[in-house]
């Protein structure tokens, strides 16, 4: 879309490790969601991040690492590109990966917050990864990890022990239940039954 009249900066930061036979190509190709929206034709042409000091989009094929400090301007719409990066990362990512994007608003001015006007500011945090399992991995350990900080401030962390594992157990019962579901989609096998039910539900948020 036109920059020009872009209500919003779009910075998307996250780190994803790839599997190892990951080409460019294929890359690029799940990247193109972002390169397109920022209006350019290749990756190449758009890891490049609206401010300088920002590293952009970079693919390490050694250490087989998509490193992402990248801005655009854009509005709304940009969400859409958000579904579609997911659904493509998913696909050749290594393990699960946080994704977190944020939205500032560039037409608030902060005079007008006195008289109850408010920034349309926005957070996203997006996950992929291989399997649901995965995805619900790193969750969790973001999870823990955020309730650990908070409580610290009042308690020992040896101390938490209990709290981690209740935490644990919500992400156990939310597995079981997808796998439960996964199970009841698919069809009986045996003569015209083969092994499909569709694609699991990988990407979420």
């Amino acid at each position: 879309m036109s920059s020009y009249n872009a209500p919003f900066e779009i910075h998307v930061h996250g780190q994803v490790s790839l599997r190892a036979d990951v080409r460019f190509e294929q890359l690029q190709q799940a990247l193109k969601p972002l390169w397109k929206y920022a209006g350019a034709r290749s990756l190449a042409d758009g890891a490049a991040s609206l401010y300088e000091e920002e590293p952009g989009i970079q693919f390490d094929p050694k250490e087989h690492v998509l490193q992402m400090c990248w801005t655009v301007q854009g509005d709304e719409d940009f969400r859409q590109s958000l579904d579609d990066l997911c659904m493509g990362l998913n696909e050749l990512a290594e393990s699960g990966a946080a994704i977190e994007v944020s939205f500032y608003d560039i037409e608030f001015d902060e005079e007008e917050e006195d008289d109850g006007t408010e920034a349309r500011d926005d957070f996203l945090m997006l996950f992929v990864g291989p399997t649901p399992a995965a995805i619900m991995q790193v969750q969790r350990d973001l999870l823990v990890q955020d309730v650990v900080n908070l409580m610290e401030r009042h308690f020992d962390a040896s101390e938490l022990g209990g709290v981690v594992a209740e935490i644990d157990k919500l992400f156990t019962q939310r597995f079981d239940a997808l796998v439960n579901s996964l199970e009841i989609s698919k069809p009986p096998r045996g003569p015209g039954g083969g092994h499909g039910g569709g694609r699991r539900p990988r990407h979420l948020h």
